[in-house]
């Protein structure tokens, strides 16, 4: 997920070191370069706008960094307001004639992207590690859930039905299911091209056409994209601008002919969107926001099995940079040492290193930014009592020089009242909490701002679903953590967002629904 504060809206950034001045977290600065270096990732370098392959209107571009080792790896064009309303115009010209496709033709059109993206999912797959910082190893199943997402809502496009409603006896009422018409999706940069595909194949099937943003840490996938779906979709049914959020995520946001606006961020962002959305018309805006979410572990359960599950649920393998990671690990009080010792003995045994060998368990951060937000902690933490277990710096050693590391933390003995408990780091650390009875577990589960998922791990069905029907989150897991399944909803409650994604509940939410009165003759 994209985080940032308000302020930045929309904007975390990855800046080009710049000879005589700070690495700090300065603006990137426009470059207008002809040529292509060598040791770029990749040299697709165009947006996608109209079914043509395009550079930014004032020729500016913005510059990519390998997170591992603050080497510029790409480029990507510098959006203007005048490439984003032609995106947009664009994606207006073209979705009626899509919808006027039947439903098969749709579906036959986005199995073909599919294919396509498969077929490149190697190169998508290099790119992204080089990009984000996440390890390949879990990283290849990214384009293979985006293909299956889009198959699967291919599958559904038949079951955008309208209903009968008997109201009166001698009249038909009926209802419709029509698109908004133009969908902006704002994708993150933990999953750049899952989520740029994977959440905008329910708007596709609805008959609707898409314009994305790509994030600005980690947009190079982006531009394989737009190869990818100029060749496989009708022109300007699915639209890539790049850039910067205040101007290009602001321009989209309040473009008159966007109704409909999805993404996946922080609250303050997504709160951002709202506001700016309600300043100029009433719009339709699902959101998919942040998590602190708990990981509830009661007595009868094997504490090594706990454990497992709670470094697994913890996402070290894109350092902890995932929405739906449970990175409040509350356990009973009978089995909190047992289960204590084996949590910071697998995490210490957590491999550092290059985020494209298949041996390596977690990489950088993804940006200085994070990096910043995820020291800050460190010294809450300190400050606030935390018990600090294994990690809480930067790495040792000459790779972790340069670069966004730093080591996966765990902290115990940590309380509500915690800078640690409260916020979402969206970084590698894990803290532990202990809970003595059913209704502490409660009350601790639920004292956060945010409700998107949580894992409740114990032998009994009845404590099982007593306790996940008192917890406030909108997706959980009973012996299970961090899994997402094809077709079924996620999504939160409480500052975790609205609406739910991945089963037939988004695709319906790109529609509208259009009543008609058939007023017959009495006879």
């Amino acid at each position: 997920m994209i985080r940032s504060d308000a302020r930045r809206f929309y904007a975390l950034r990855k800046v080009r070191p710049v000879a005589g001045k700070s690495n700090g977290p300065v603006d990137r600065h426009v470059e207008r370069e002809e040529h292509h270096p060598m040791n770029y990732v990749t040299q697709a370098d165009r947006m996608l706008i109209g079914g043509e392959l395009v550079h930014a209107s004032n020729g500016a571009f913005d510059l990519s960094i390998d997170p591992a080792t603050e080497e510029v790896i790409g480029r990507v064009p510098r959006a203007t307001v005048e490439d984003v309303d032609r995106a947009i115009r664009a994606a207006d010209a073209a979705w009626p004639e899509w919808f006027a496709l039947t439903p098969l033709a749709r579906s036959r059109a986005m199995r073909d992207f599919g294919k396509a993206l498969r077929a490149r999912s190697e190169e998508i797959l290099k790119v992204e590690v080089a990009d984000t910082g996440n390890t390949i190893t879990p990283m290849r199943g990214d384009v293979g859930f985006a293909v299956d997402s889009l198959d699967y809502y291919a599958g559904l496009a038949h079951e955008l039905k309208g209903q009968t409603i008997p109201s009166t006896h001698e009249n038909l009422h009926i209802t419709l299911r029509e698109p908004y018409g133009v969908v902006v999706r704002i994708a993150p940069f933990n999953h750049p091209l899952m989520f740029a595909v994977a959440r905008t194949a329910a708007a596709l099937a609805a008959g609707n056409a898409i314009v994305v943003k790509a994030p600005e840490t980690s947009p190079l996938s982006a531009m394989i994209l737009s190869q990818i779906a100029r060749d496989a979709l009708p022109p300007g049914i699915f639209n890539v601008v790049t850039g910067d959020g205040r101007t290009v995520g602001n321009a989209l946001v309040q473009h008159p002919l966007v109704k409909r606006i999805a993404f996946i961020g922080s609250p303050q962002t997504g709160r951002a969107i709202q506001r700016a959305a309600a300043e100029v018309g009433v719009k339709h805006v699902s959101l998919e926001l942040g998590g602190k979410n708990p990981f509830i572990a009661f007595p009868d359960v094997d504490p090594e099995r706990i454990a497992e599950a709670a470094v697994r649920g913890m996402n070290f393998a894109w350092q902890g940079q995932s929405c739906g990671s449970t990175s409040r690990l509350l356990v009973h009080a009978d089995i909190y040492d047992a289960v204590l010792e084996r949590v910071v003995e697998k995490v210490r045994a957590i491999r550092l290193g290059d985020p494209q060998s298949p041996e390596t368990g977690m990489g950088p951060v993804n940006s200085r930014v994070q990096l910043e937000k995820v020291l800050s902690f460190f010294e809450s933490a300190k400050t606030d009592g935390a018990r600090l277990m294994t990690g809480g710096k930067r790495p040792d050693g000459p790779m972790f020089e340069r670069g966004y590391w730093v080591e996966p933390t765990v902290y115990a003995d940590v309380e509500p009242g915690m800078r640690l408990w409260q916020e979402e780091v969206f970084g590698p650390i894990l803290s532990v909490g202990k809970w003595r009875s059913f209704e502490e577990a409660v009350e601790k589960a639920n004292s956060t701002e945010y409700g998107l998922t949580a894992a409740v791990w114990t032998n009994d069905i009845n404590d099982a679903l007593r306790m996940v029907r008192k917890i406030r989150a909108g997706h959980t897991w009973i012996n299970g953590s961090s899994a997402h399944f094809i077709g079924v909803p996620f999504g939160g409650m409480k500052s975790s967002g609205i609406e739910r994604e991945e089963g037939i509940e988004e695709m319906l939410g790109y529609t509208e629904t259009k009543t008609i009165n058939i007023m017959l003759p009495k006879g």
